[in-house]
């Protein structure tokens, strides 16, 4: 079997055929002159070639050491890059890229068309792409499937993904104009309650947080339909006089339907963006985080009617 070539030889090489003397490639590599010639010994060793032959008082590259000079370059950047540490050499305006972002509705709604142009804006070659988000399952981070996934953190997130925080949300309740609930008389939790209500939920589960509040009153809600998006929510509540549950956030982009305060207290949602550990250092994704993260919390904070 063939002895593995010396790879440590490759700079040496370089310089040697860019300077075309020995002397020049020994300041060049901060060597002495007679360590450089024994390199040249192992190099013409290596190559069965002479690479620097005397021509008078020069020295002379071979037929063979001019065929090699600009591959050899090409390599000895090459390995320069690969050394370097990670973004280093890391240009956004010619990075060509797709990321892959899981979300629910509600996130792309309120959030994707500022990405996006601000994303096109920054990297043209960059591209955005939005996947649906059926559920909390880790895995697709893991297999690299997505690049971030964006929501509120579940109980099934490994200990080695990363998490940051990006927003702060809350339920709004919304109707139709004109309404009864906002219409006849002060809005209590026994009124909200009494309501027929749409429950948006990817799963099908039909409770929530409000239904807790409730419940410490000793109220329930009534689930006239269920449907799994915030979109299909809203476009029942324009039409009837079902009462329909959203993040604020979403709701800012609404123009038909009226919100309102929910009258029982529920817990803040806090919206993160989770991704995979290996891809803690790369520069792209970096950049990814910080564009996520500085359109979340630049967008005109959610109502707090």
């Amino acid at each position: 079997m063939p002895m593995a070539p010396d790879l440590n030889l490759l700079p040496a090489l370089d310089a040697l055929l860019s300077e075309a003397s020995v002397t020049r490639a020994a300041e060049r590599l901060q060597l002495s002159e007679s360590a450089m010639s024994r390199t040249l010994a192992r190099l013409r060793a290596a190559t069965g070639d002479p690479l620097l032959v005397r021509a008078g008082r020069a020295m002379v590259l071979t037929p063979h050491a001019l065929a090699l000079r600009e591959q050899v370059q090409a390599l000895a950047r090459d390995a320069s890059a690969v050394l370097q540490p990670a973004g280093e050499d890391w240009n956004l305006a010619t990075l060509e890229r797709t990321f892959t972002l899981r979300a629910n509705d509600g996130f792309i709604e309120a959030f994707a068309p500022a990405l996006v142009a601000r994303a096109a804006r920054e990297a043209p070659g960059v591209r955005l792409r939005f996947a649906p988000k059926p559920d909390k399952d880790v895995r697709p981070l893991r297999e690299g499937l997505i690049d971030l996934d964006l929501g509120v953190l579940g109980p099934a997130t490994g200990p080695e993904v990363r998490v940051q925080a990006i927003y702060r949300d809350h339920f709004v309740g919304a109707v139709r104009p004109g309404h009864p609930l906002l219409q006849d008389g002060p809005l209590t939790p026994e009124r909200y309650a009494a309501c027929g209500h749409i429950v948006a939920s990817r799963r099908g589960h039909g409770a929530g947080p409000v239904d807790d509040a409730l419940a410490e009153r000793g109220l329930s809600r009534t689930v006239a339909a269920m449907v799994p998006s915030f979109r299909a929510a809203l476009s029942i509540a324009a039409v009837t006089d079902l009462v329909a549950l959203v993040p604020a956030s979403f709701f800012a982009r609404q123009e038909a339907l009226v919100s309102f305060a929910l009258p029982v207290n529920t817990e803040p949602i806090v919206i993160s963006q989770m991704w995979h550990p290996r891809l803690e250092r790369d520069p792209g994704h970096r950049w990814l985080r910080g564009l996520v993260l500085a359109v979340c919390r630049e967008a005109p904070p959610p109502s707090n009617c």
